[in-house]
């Protein structure tokens, strides 16, 4: 069998009284997104340092592109890429500076870093500012320059952690786009993430981190799995009717219907005809409906589901260890 791409076994950080990481497990294949997802504090942030060779752990062990993160640290950072929660753009210089200057430090020749640079620009719709100072770009313009600096090298494994924080839906859709099309040649992405959205469409494999610990890992499918079924929702012309409609909703569910903001909510255990048996008991006892839809659950149920709250805005950013500590 192959070595993962990336592995992470019972990785351990403390700052000071603070632990940060408490035994974190985790596996990416080559190819694939794992994609990382917890609050504000989880040790998402930590967790990408010491994989990237920015921290050692107190404890426990990692290997990215089969080399060890502590013992092989150096020729490690040649293998992978890093976009950072903030730009880490040098402002006084160019776009295209920028991007040749990485190039260089990857030990590319001057012509090739060059190229490099321009290809780049293209890719990420910095050709027109390619010769101004960083200084003067908004910052999704700087996310997107950042991004393009980790793929400089064409890295095997590349680490985003938060990199579409801030940016405006279309400069996210166009960063998606882009690490999609790194997956597609086979480079190994762990993206963390804040945004439910953004983990369902691009992580092949989802870990939900809190407080340092793993606390569910699957597919986008599997993790919805665990809420429970698909759920229909009916919102009624008239709100006296509520304890009727439960009543009648109930044996549709194996679970007691609910009513919230003016809609009656009841788990389906068989998707096919539930909307129609659900109006047809509704309107065989005269209960009008002003809507009815069947709904999957989200990655924000099993957020909720799984922390006990909802996640926070994605343009928060984790703190500091040195702030937690």
């Amino acid at each position: 069998m192959s070595t993962p791409a990336i592995l992470a076994e019972d990785l351990r950080k403390s700052f000071g009284e603070t632990e940060a990481l408490c035994g974190l497990s985790l596996t990416a294949e080559e190819g694939t997104i794992l994609g990382v997802l917890g609050p504000n504090g989880a040790g998402k942030t930590t967790a990408v340092r010491i994989l990237t060779t920015l921290l050692e752990p107190d404890a426990g062990r990692a290997t990215v592109a089969g080399l060890d993160v502590v013992a092989d640290a150096a020729a490690l950072r040649s293998q992978i890429g890093l976009a950072g929660q903030y730009a880490a753009v040098d402002e006084n210089l160019t776009g295209r500076e920028n991007l040749e200057m990485v190039g260089r430090l990857y030990h590319l020749g001057r012509p090739t870093a060059r190229q490099r640079a321009g290809e780049l620009l293209e890719q990420f719709s910095l050709t027109d500012a390619a010769d101004r100072p960083a200084k003067t770009y908004s910052g999704g313009m700087r996310r997107r320059l950042d991004l393009g600096a980790a793929l400089v090298a064409r890295p095997p494994v590349l680490f985003l952690d938060e990199p579409t924080t801030g940016l405006d839906p279309r400069s996210r859709n166009q960063m998606w786009e882009t690490i999609e099309e790194r997956t597609a040649a086979g480079t190994t992405v762990l993206l963390t993430t804040q945004y439910l959205e953004e983990a369902d469409r691009l992580a092949d494999l989802i870990v939900v981190i809190d407080h340092g610990s793993v606390i569910a890992e699957g597919t986008a499918d599997q993790l919805k799995d665990r809420v429970g079924g698909e759920r229909i929702e009916v919102r009624l012309e008239n709100g006296d009717d509520v304890g009727r409609a439960i009543a009648l909703l109930d044996g549709l569910s194996p679970e007691t219907p609910v009513a919230e903001d003016g809609w009656v909510r009841a788990v389906v255990t068989e998707r096919q005809g539930a909307i129609a048996e659900a109006v047809r008991r509704l309107d065989g006892e005269g209960i009008g409906i002003d809507d009815v839809v069947l709904r999957r659950p989200t990655l924000d149920d099993v957020f909720l589901s799984l922390t006990g709250h909802v996640a926070v805005d994605g343009e928060e950013t984790e703190p500091t260890e040195e702030a937690r500590a």
